[in-house]
């Protein structure tokens, strides 16, 4: 099975909507997979970006089919009325622990920290990686020690239209790479795409493997805006 992965458009994030440039965008999108033979086309249920796969899915003939759990993360401080630095944006955080305490590079313990432990993104961290488990276990990939089995044949290729936050999780979970590792390292711009290859190379076992990442050439100088995330 392969994962075509986007994230939406520029975004009005006040409105929860596409900007002009942002339909562009999305548009310019459509026809960069237009190739592609998807099986189904996801997306998470804020504007932006069904509003983003609604391109590719007229194209292809096909639904945008809502994944509650891809929705945009959420931040700040757990206990109301105290602050963390930075408002507990998590990729100025993520950045900010790594810089002040290298033993977290490459540790699995980031979730200790109080910059992630009472931090709200922890529980959306939570509810993305359940939640998308339990999405590859519908398609019947199962995850086990961190790595997928396949309980029944899947060969098809699906869209997954989603956000910055809900998709650097996504990307945290699956590749068995530590969270603020990816948001400081791997950060992806508006109607980028990545792909995720979950073929079984041995037996039944998948190794997730990353494709592609963050292809924009199909945005021209859309592609050289600086990368900004909010909620």
């Amino acid at each position: 099975m392969r994962l075509v992965f986007v994230r939406h458009g520029e975004p009005d994030y006040q409105h929860d909507c596409l900007t002009e440039v942002g339909r562009e965008q999305a548009a310019n999108t459509a026809i960069r997979l237009k190739d592609e033979d998807f099986k189904a086309i996801y997306a998470s249920p804020m504007g932006r970006a069904v509003e983003t796969a609604s391109y590719t899915a007229k194209d292809h003939g096909l639904d945008v089919i809502p994944l509650d759990f891809m929705h945009e993360i959420d931040w700040g401080n757990v206990k109301d009325g105290e602050n963390l630095e930075f408002d507990g944006h998590p990729w100025s955080l993520g950045y900010k622990l790594l810089i002040e305490n290298p033993e977290y590079i490459g540790s699995s313990a980031w979730d200790e920290h109080h910059y992630f432990k009472d931090n709200r993104c922890f529980e959306c961290y939570k509810r993305v990686s359940e939640g998308f488990d339990g999405f590859l276990e519908s398609l019947g990939l199962v995850r086990k020690n961190g790595i997928y089995e396949y309980q029944r044949d899947n060969n098809d290729t699906i869209a997954l239209f989603a956000h910055g936050g809900s998709g650097a999780v996504m990307f945290s979970h699956v590749l068995n790479l530590p969270f603020p590792f990816v948001l400081t390292t791997l950060p992806y711009g508006v109607c980028s795409v990545s792909i995720i290859d979950f073929e079984a190379q041995m037996g039944n076992k998948a190794v997730p493997r990353l494709e592609l990442f963050n292809d924009m050439r199909h945005l021209g100088d859309y592609g050289m805006e600086k990368l900004h995330f909010d909620k």
